[in-house]
């Protein structure tokens, strides 16, 4: 019988949640991935997790029923409850000119609050014992919130709030924290050079590394006496204000 924990990251095949379960996986947990849609991870992560028990799960997170059943599927998959949830998984997209606010609104609440919450939910109700873990992935622009993105901003603020309520709703089976990220893998819309002109807007002269974000959850997932907290990975970039995105800025 295997004495591994269990982690399942949610939007973990590439990008940051890739490098979490990588870390996780360094950490000793067996790895349930997660993607929006039949997929497989990325070569460096399969190479990484080598001998690891691993599995690559598909669940539509807009979708409540996918939500519902996809930890008593990792359950049944690996055998044993989940000992670490790590919501990873975002929408992330500008309010496209003529598109109804209301709409986008549901649509960035949907990914980025109701199905953390509802997999928090299930996975306190499938724990086999206090101790268990839930880390949300946030955004720095919770502190400091720019005029961009409004939809997202929103969702990323409403789940930072639903980690403090959740860690009471939930104790003390399970252990709910948040970590907020600052700029971390710029997308393809940086242009050359902005990367280097956005740290240097950092208090810290510099940006965070998927590694670092990675290290934070993986202190959160075994600190066993902190629950509520939301610890921010960005290079401070919360102790200031930023009126516009980053993609906007360093140019």
């Amino acid at each position: 019988m295997t004495t591994a924990r269990l982690a399942l990251i949610t939007g973990s095949c590439r990008r940051l949640g890739a490098h979490i379960a990588a870390r996780l996986a360094d950490a000793g947990y067996d790895v349930a991935l997660h993607a929006a849609h039949e997929s497989k991870a990325e070569e460096w992560l399969i190479d990484r997790l080598g001998s690891v028990r691993h599995h690559v799960f598909a669940a539509d997170l807009d979708q409540a029923a996918a939500v519902a059943a996809l930890p008593d599927r990792v359950v049944e998959h690996f055998g044993r409850p989940i000992d670490l949830l790590v919501n990873n998984a975002s929408r992330f997209a500008a309010l496209d000119a003529g598109a109804e606010p209301y709409a986008d609104v549901l649509a960035h609440l949907g990914v980025n609050l109701a199905a953390p919450v509802a997999l928090a939910i299930r996975v306190a109700a499938l724990a086999g014992r206090a101790g268990a873990a839930v880390v949300n992935i946030l955004d720095q622009r919770i502190a400091h919130p720019p005029r961009d993105q409004l939809a997202y901003t929103l969702s990323k603020q409403a789940l930072a709030e639903a980690t403090r309520t959740l860690a009471v709703a939930l104790a003390p089976r399970l252990r709910v924290n948040g970590v907020a990220p600052g700029l971390v893998l710029p997308t393809g819309d940086y242009g050359p050079g902005q990367e280097a002109g956005v740290a240097a807007m950092m208090p810290l002269e510099r940006l965070a590394s998927p590694e670092d974000v990675a290290d934070a959850v993986a202190w959160l997932a075994q600190a066993r006496s902190v629950t509520g907290q939301v610890v921010f990975v960005d290079g401070g970039a919360h102790l200031r204000s930023f009126e516009r995105d980053f993609v906007h800025l360093g140019r």
